[in-house]
This record gives C-alpha cells, sequence and structure tokens, in this order.
C-alpha cells in the first residue's frame, strides 16, 4: 500500500469528521499496489447509508484531504445500501483495503 501510516490516519480521521463515526474507508486502485508507481489516491467510504447530498458531501471530503494532504488527485466514492450494486463499489469491495 502506498500511502504512510500518518496519511491513512489523516484520512480516515477526516472521513468519519465529515460523514460520522460509522464511515469505513477502503483504499483501492493503483495505490493499494507497491509495485506501480503514481497514481491518484481513490478511496471507497462506507456508510450505513447514503446521505441525500452524496456528491455534495463526496466533493467536500476531497477538498478537505487536499488540504491535508497536499494538491493530488483524490477521488472518494461514497457508498451504501443504496448503490452496493454498483460496478465501482463492487470493485472497490473486493480489491480495497480497509484502512
Amino acid at each position: 500500500m502506498r500511502i504512510s501510516a500518518e496519511q491513512r490516519q489523516t484520512i480516515v480521521q477526516a472521513a468519519r469528521q465529515h460523514l460520522g463515526a460509522e464511515a469505513r474507508v477502503r483504499l483501492f486502485g493503483s495505490r493499494v499496489h507497491d509495485c506501480l508507481r503514481g497514481g491518484d489516491l481513490d478511496l471507497l467510504i462506507e456508510l450505513p447509508h447514503l446521505p441525500a447530498d452524496a456528491v455534495w458531501q463526496a466533493v467536500r471530503l476531497e477538498a478537505r484531504l487536499q488540504q491535508l494532504l497536499g494538491e493530488q488527485k483524490i477521488d472518494v466514492v461514497l457508498a451504501g445500501p443504496e448503490n452496493a450494486s454498483w460496478p465501482i463499489v463492487e470493485e472497490a469491495r473486493r480489491a480495497g483495503v480497509l484502512l
């Protein structure tokens, strides 16, 4: 996994501050693989239920993470029972690493 322990802690804390203590964070995509280089930060945030303003909440979290971690490409996908069957959610759950 190509993020530091400090980055991991920062990501989880920010997600829980913005979306609640129940938020579970998974890193997925290229950053999971130590042998690869570069790549954006792909995060799946699992919630008991999606908020009504899920897109807005994802954008707010991306912006906050950029403030905390520095300018970089960050993609946040929010997941709940409402979108559990989306291919991106299924793949992130299958191949992602729980932070």
